[in-house]
């Protein structure tokens, strides 16, 4: 592994430096313009940290133009990587022109008369305490940067504490956490009768029924066994990096991949399938941007009650389902809401029947469903967490730098936990299971 990374570095470092450069700008502008964070702030706290941008470090300098709305980010005075926020579709790479994605639609939203403006303290000192260890700090790095906890019992948020600088209307990069909100969107798609999970996926590059990608189904692109060699590894190196952040159209980029297995034989998780999911959402509600904002606000997030999104896109207008969700930590608490009761929102499906069996059954020996991390299942990522004192029954949408939304049928709990821990691989899991436990012994 080591040679093949010195190996990269010696003939495509630009590659990689180009990835560090684009991918600093990204979160700059995201966290700046979307979240309302200060710069400095954001570098301390999600970039400086990252092991692989500690080689960079030295040469790297960020300018923020607030009137612009743009963030460039450059390596040794080259290899420039360029965010630019748009109204109502958040931060694009590139110099991207007003209106390159066309007018953003309008939302009225779903204003509810039980959101107050200011954070709802804990109902118990159990909760307040609870609460207190999750926000402590260290003696010494890696530093947890908690930003947000939202505890909901039964649609009640019953604790809640902020980060200074975030409050409940703040929206929250959702990481990879998106892939769950894609997981909801498909469904919605499925439940309609638009598409089907087990058909082969309308993808028409893989059209040819000669192309051995031809037979790749939906389901198979969700649980993550397509067998399409993408790898992610986040070394700046790998497919996956290289399509966040030097493909202009990701989608088109990720459905190139070849077959490196036979698809439903191993379970490889990668942002690539969700990107290739991404455009068959896209496609099935309309081909543009502006389409997946009005299908997503009017058949989910305004009906569930979130207030604070903003999805992101890239240039072939497909929505960067894999990372680029954002949404306050409240919004992720009822969309959470909706997976506990079943699909259901107010005595209206949002979700077909059954969906929620569907996305929290284990994909052959991973503790991964469809769009959820799962303690179901004998993998041993998900017997770890089960002996460690998470409940059984747990499943979790999970992003990176520890962005999660737990939920718990058993105890009628949707716990809620965002921050910026750079903390690898894990990201404070051990935080997140006593956390998990002393909410459920709060009584």
């Amino acid at each position: 592994m080591l040679a093949a990374v010195l190996a990269a570095w010696l003939y495509r470092p630009d590659l990689a430096i180009k990835a560090g450069t684009a991918s600093t700008s990204r979160t700059l502008c995201g966290e700046i313009f979307v979240s309302g964070l200060h710069a400095n702030r954001v570098f301390a706290e999600e970039i400086r940290p990252q092991r692989g941008m500690r080689i960079l470090l030295k040469r790297l300098r960020y300018t923020v133009d607030s009137q612009r709305q743009q963030v460039v980010t450059t390596w040794a005075g080259h290899f420039a990587g360029v965010a630019t926020y748009r109204e109502g579709y958040g931060c694009m790479l590139g110099d991207v022109e007003a209106g390159a994605l066309g007018v953003a639609p309008n939302f009225p939203g779903s204003a509810s008369s039980d959101n107050p403006a200011t954070p709802i303290a804990p109902v118990n000192t159990e909760l307040s305490e609870a609460l207190d260890r999750a926000f402590a700090e260290p003696p010494q790095p890696p530093y947890r940067h908690v930003r947000a906890i939202v505890v909901m019992r039964s649609g009640k948020i019953i604790a809640e504490r902020y980060a200074q600088g975030v409050g409940p209307s703040t929206p929250l990069i959702g990481y990879s956490v998106s892939k769950s909100v894609i997981n909801a969107l498909i469904g919605i798609l499925v439940r309609e009768g638009k598409l089907n999970l087990y058909a082969p996926a309308p993808v028409g590059a893989w059209s040819s029924s000669d192309d051995p990608r031809h037979s790749i189904t939906l389901d198979q692109l969700l649980r993550m066994t397509s067998g399409l060699d993408l790898e992610e590894s986040d070394s700046g190196f790998d497919p996956v990096s290289r399509m966040m952040f030097c493909e202009r159209d990701m989608a088109a980029y990720a459905e190139k991949a070849k077959l490196k297995s036979k698809p439903d034989q191993h379970w490889e998780y990668t942002s690539g399938n969700t990107l290739i999911v991404s455009a068959i959402l896209r496609d099935a509600v309309g081909g543009h941007a502006s389409d997946v904002l009005r299908f997503a606000h009017s058949e989910l997030f305004d009906p569930v009650g979130m207030e604070h999104v903003t999805m992101e896109f890239d240039d072939g207008g497909t929505p960067i389902g894999s990372t680029r969700i954002y949404a306050s930590a409240r919004d992720w608490a009822r969309f959470g809401e909706l997976y506990l009761n079943d699909g259901i929102v107010d005595g209206k499906r949002i979700l077909p029947e059954g969906w929620v069996t569907y996305s929290t059954k284990p994909t052959l020996d991973s503790p991964y469903g469809s769009g959820f991390w799962v303690n179901a299942g004998q993998s041993a990522d998900a017997r770890g967490r089960v002996q460690a004192g998470m409940p059984a029954d747990a499943y979790f949408a999970s992003g990176n730098f520890g962005q999660r939304i737990i939920i718990i049928p058993s105890q009628r709990l949707v716990v809620v936990r965002f921050g910026a821990t750079i903390d690898p691989p894990d990201f404070d899991i051990h935080g997140l299971i006593r956390l998990v436990a002393e909410v459920i012994a709060a009584r």
